[in-house]
């Protein structure tokens, strides 16, 4: 018994102390969006594509700063104004530009660039603040 409720206050800890909460991920917060598309050197490559995403997602699980978070690859285009070029898309909302900036300087950001900088060949980022 007291082994489970070790347990129990073990994972509440490690849910409040670090990184969001599931629940708070999915509130999309207004104030300051950050847009990022990544364009693969090789983007076919499955084993790439499995790096990505798993260190992406650990990434994005231990963020202190982002609020909630989307991840997309680009549907199949119907409209010449689409842009399906990309490989992947992240989208991230942040409470603040000062709370962005302090996700561009925090270890798991800096650990994703490392793991995976090696396999995009293009990155272009779009940052906006909500006019609400």
């Amino acid at each position: 018994m007291k082994k489970g409720i070790y347990s129990v206050i073990f994972m509440l800890i490690a849910l409040t102390s670090y990184g969001q909460t599931t629940d708070e991920m999915r509130n999309f917060d207004t104030h300051f969006a950050h847009t990022v598309y990544f364009w693969f050197k090789n983007p076919d490559n499955k084993a790439d594509r499995a790096k990505f995403e798993a260190s992406l997602q650990r990434f994005l699980e231990t963020s202190a700063f982002a609020k909630t978070n989307f991840i997309g690859i680009p549907p199949e285009a119907t409209r010449e104004v689409v842009d399906g070029s990309f490989t992947y898309s992240l989208i991230v909302t942040f409470e603040s530009a000062e709370a962005q900036e302090g996700y561009q300087n925090e270890a798991p950001h800096l650990k994703f660039i490392e793991e995976c900088k090696d396999l995009w060949e293009k990155v272009i980022v779009y940052d906006s603040n909500g006019i609400n």
